[in-house]
């Protein structure tokens, strides 16, 4: 007979590598991807500072765009995990929202690294250029709006939010977060903050602070 506690370690050592060494890939090419952008990244160069063959990029993923779509959903699941532990803090919608885009406003000021612009980045460069990497980007944005409208909801039943006339949560929602995404970006190119003040300030005057 087999040795079933022998095969099953050997089977679980060959499946943690395969997970480590995914997931060493992503990290990589996660904070090289955010620091320079996906075309300036190249798959040597992933290679290189992972410090893994060429042959096991390949095991793992079919092709650079298949690498870069792994990147973004990966990103967007961490991101909802950390949407969903926000939002069940024990304060009331408003102050959840505040707490959102002020994480928002402090992590993308002075500069961009590999913690804050991925989405940011890769919104203006990948859209026209990959459909798999434009379409798991879409959906993440609609994760946060949808995340959003929820708080933005409840902030109406809980009176913590104003709630003007005629306008849905869905539509504030994404007015926010277009507002935030497209500022995050200007502030990118005239490297300055004051994008990012003038919706923050809009932001909160809309929210009730």
């Amino acid at each position: 007979m087999f040795d079933t506690k022998t095969t099953t370690s050997s089977d679980n050592s060959l499946l943690n590598t395969a997970i480590d060494t995914r997931a060493h890939l992503l990290a990589t090419g996660y904070k090289l991807i955010a620091q320079k952008g996906f075309t300036a990244v190249g798959i040597k160069q992933i290679l290189d500072t992972a410090g893994v063959p060429k042959g096991s990029f390949y095991h793992y993923f079919a092709s650079k765009e298949a690498f870069g779509e792994a990147i973004i959903t990966h990103y967007f699941t961490q991101y909802k995990n950390r949407l969903e532990t926000l939002g069940v803090q024990d304060v009331n919608a408003q102050q959840k929202l505040y707490d959102y885009f002020q994480n928002w406003y402090d992590t993308q000021q002075n500069g961009c690294d590999h913690e804050k612009c991925l989405v940011v980045k890769l919104s203006a460069e990948v859209a026209d250029m990959s459909e798999p990497m434009r379409k798991v980007l879409y959906e993440g944005y609609q994760q946060t709006i949808t995340w959003l409208a929820t708080q933005i909801k409840a902030g109406w039943t809980d009176h913590s939010v104003p709630h003007p006339d005629n306008v849905s949560a869905e539509s504030m929602a994404k007015r926010w977060y277009f507002s935030w995404l497209g500022a995050s970006l200007v502030a990118k190119i005239s490297q300055t903050n004051t994008p990012l003040a003038e919706v923050w300030q809009m932001t909160t005057t809309q929210m009730g602070r």
